[in-house]
């Protein structure tokens, strides 16, 4: 965790501000968000078992911190239900929603250029 107040700190919020692609690196940023992303876009609402069995390697403390970010950043929505035992269901949220042509470009870009 960087201090709020140091020069980088200041200097990475200015960037994101006055420019929208660093804004957008920085809310995808993260090694998992896109495959995350990607996999709520093509089954739109998947548990969290789900996304944990389809991220071949992921650990839980680093799905929970990137889910946590994807909604922070209000990009996925939690859809807790009150069951037991407790279940708990991700989707994206209309502002997620709007990133699909972009992934779907990013797709084929890779697919293209690996």
């Amino acid at each position: 965790m960087r201090k709020t107040t140091s020069t980088n700190t200041i200097n990475k919020e200015q960037l994101e501000a006055n420019c929208g692609i660093a804004y957008t690196n920085s809310v995808l940023n993260g090694r998992w968000k896109l495959s995350i992303l990607a996999f709520l876009l093509d089954k739109r609402t998947l548990r969290y078992g789900e996304l944990k069995s389809r991220l071949i390697g992921i650990s839980e403390r680093m799905l929970i911190a990137q889910l946590k970010e994807l909604q922070a950043d209000g990009l996925i929505k939690r859809i807790p239900y009150p069951e037991v035992p407790p279940r708990v269901e991700y989707e994206l949220s209309e502002k997620g929603k709007s990133l699909e042509s972009i992934l779907i470009q990013m797709s084929e870009w890779g697919t293209r250029n690996r």
